[in-house]
């Protein structure tokens, strides 16, 4: 691992010539954004000249003895290979639309700049853990698509990635920043706390920590830690909170001193507070870009103070507009219908989710229907990244749907998967209702895809009982077929001669034509009414698909079969 000492040199030689960018920061691996977008380390080379250039490869010499005698070497390039995102969800639910939204808007900015996309579970508030959760969130990410490059499961060089397992790392912190004078123990009993808080309301303020304890000398500190008196350790804020310019939202100040107490950074329990282990671990985990809701928008500077006191570079933050339903409300893991598994469980495409949630939002020149997920990455434009709310209207979905549907079914490679998908739905529904297994066959079903795509919002639809005659036999009588038409036994034997006089065209557009025809050899029978005649003969059913498309669904010799046995009935 590369010595600190070394690490903190390098990156101030490198903070003190960026000074083009925003935050003044291209340290060991990380991009700054300015007005005009993404700057890479050539791009800051050529704008401050040979000095840079030189000053850098200094820096780099550096990197290059400590990578030589054993330790790790992270490369002063800032181009794109380097960026780091992470998406880091508490496990205290399951993934919803939000969080997803979250989680793609980090897959996108990673892969758009060749970057990794960490997903780290944010387990410290144990009180609140769902059972199931965490592997859940990470299995949902991979079925989305948008599977991290490290994560719990497939680990990675800065694991673990759940934070209860790095408990030593947050503690060593807090001491650390305890022993500089940044932090200090509080031993407030809970009872005090909750006076304090209840002493705010009754006038009419806003509950805060007075910093008791930041005031109390050494030796009375030593006393109670001897004493073993039940403590936590609290960060000490400070006045003159410095502007950092977020990705989105511009300029932000928040001088949370003036609002606040000192925060709780450690636990009695040992456990960080998300303030802490969020700093420390995108610091450790060498994150460089926080792409995060905007309701964190208002903590940054309170973690810009953190980095400050651990003397760290921070990272380039962007705070996404909130995920609100079209009437403007809040999602609410209430609602139910918001969660992802939710919409896997009801047949909905993982890319008709992606593209609805994108296309509600901001980041690209324009929106558009069907982007698939390559196009998003690469139509981003973090630049394009508004304010605005994005307001999300989940009845469109069954559209999007219906067009990635309509994509999937195009693609030999995915038909294949709806193919299985669609046999196994059909076992689940029918079982040993389907006497002619031919229509589990491949062939038979790539067949019905090809004819139903762009008709079908969902691959369920093709299960329900309205498709139901393309799997099962209908129960259809000659005397049901006679209330429609007095010429049943004419009409079915005009149908079987058609069809074995059908040598290669056998297609809807065709069949259309030829029925047409057929109709003027009949007596009395009007073409609606023979319409109506085959459509009972053929489903059982009095609405569907046309006649045309369903004869081809079925092929020519189960439409005789259909027929004749109608006819022998």
């Amino acid at each position: 691992m590369l010595p600190y000492s070394i690490f903190l040199h390098i990156t101030r030689f490198c903070s003190s010539l960026c000074y083009y960018s925003v935050l003044k920061r291209c340290n060991l691996c990380t991009c700054a954004r300015s007005g005009k977008g993404i700057w890479t380390t050539k791009e800051h080379r050529r704008r401050l000249g040979s000095e840079a250039s030189s000053t850098r490869r200094e820096a780099g010499d550096a990197i290059d003895s400590a990578g030589s005698a054993g330790g790790y070497a992270r490369s002063l390039s800032t181009n794109s290979r380097d960026v780091r995102v992470r998406f880091a969800p508490s496990p205290t639910g399951f993934l919803h639309l939000g969080g997803l939204r979250t989680a793609l808007y980090n897959y996108i900015f990673a892969k758009k700049h060749g970057g990794r996309f960490v997903l780290r579970l944010e387990d410290t508030d144990q009180s609140r853990l769902v059972p199931e959760a965490a592997d859940r969130i990470e299995d949902m990410l991979e079925w989305a698509g948008i599977p991290p490059d490290e994560s719990p499961h497939k680990g990675g060089p800065f694991g673990p990635y759940q934070q209860s397992q790095r408990l030593e790392l947050y503690q060593e912190a807090a001491q650390a920043l305890v022993a500089k004078g940044a932090a200090y123990y509080c031993f407030c009993s809970p009872q005090r706390l909750e006076l304090l808080k209840k002493e705010a309301i009754r006038n009419r303020q806003t509950p805060r920590y007075d910093n008791r304890c930041r005031h109390l000398d050494p030796d009375q500190v030593k006393e109670k830690l001897m004493q073993k008196q039940p403590h936590v350790i609290r960060f000490r804020l400070q006045e003159g909170v410095e502007p950092f310019q977020d990705m989105v939202f511009g300029w932000n100040r928040h001088e949370v001193a003036a609002v606040e107490g000192d925060p709780v950074i450690l636990k009695t329990d040992g456990f960080p507070t998300y303030h802490l282990a969020n700093v420390v671990d995108d610091h450790h985990m060498m994150i460089t870009h926080i792409l995060r809701g905007t309701e964190w928008l208002i903590s940054t500077s309170k973690h810009l103070l953190l980095y400050k006191a651990f003397n760290w570079e921070p990272p380039s933050f962007a705070h996404l507009p909130l995920l609100l339903n079209k009437d403007g409300s809040k999602l609410s893991k209430r609602q139910g219908d918001i969660f992802i598994e939710h919409f896997a469980k009801l047949g909905y495409l993982p890319e008709a989710l992606l593209d609805m949630i994108t296309n509600c939002g901001s980041g690209f020149v324009q929106n558009r229907l069907g982007r698939t997920l390559d196009e998003m990455i690469a139509e981003f434009d973090a630049t394009k990244l508004t304010t605005h709310s994005a307001l999300l209207d989940l009845e469109k979905l069954p559209e999007f749907n219906r067009i990635h549907l309509f994509q999937r079914i195009s693609d030999d490679d995915k038909q294949h998967k709806l193919v299985k998908d669609l046999q196994s739905y059909l076992m689940q529904a029918y079982g040993e209702q389907i006497h002619d297994k031919d229509v589990l066959d491949s062939e038979y079903i790539e067949r019905i895809l090809q004819l139903r795509k762009g008709h079908i919002t969902c691959i369920q639809d093709l299960v329900s009982p309205s498709y139901s005659y393309l799997w099962l036999r209908p129960c259809v009588s000659r005397e049901q077929l006679q209330d429609i038409s007095v010429e049943a036994e004419s009409i079915i034997t005009l149908i079987l001669e058609l069809i074995q006089n059908q040598t290669a065209d056998f297609s809807p557009e065709h069949l259309n034509l030829e029925l047409k025809a057929l109709q003027k050899r009949t007596k009395e029978t009007k073409y609606s009414a023979m319409m109506k005649f085959l459509r009972l003969a053929l489903s059982g059913q009095k609405q569907g698909p046309s006649v045309a498309e369903m004869m081809v669904s079925l092929g020519p010799k189960e439409v005789c079969h259909r027929l004749q046995r109608a006819l022998n009935s």
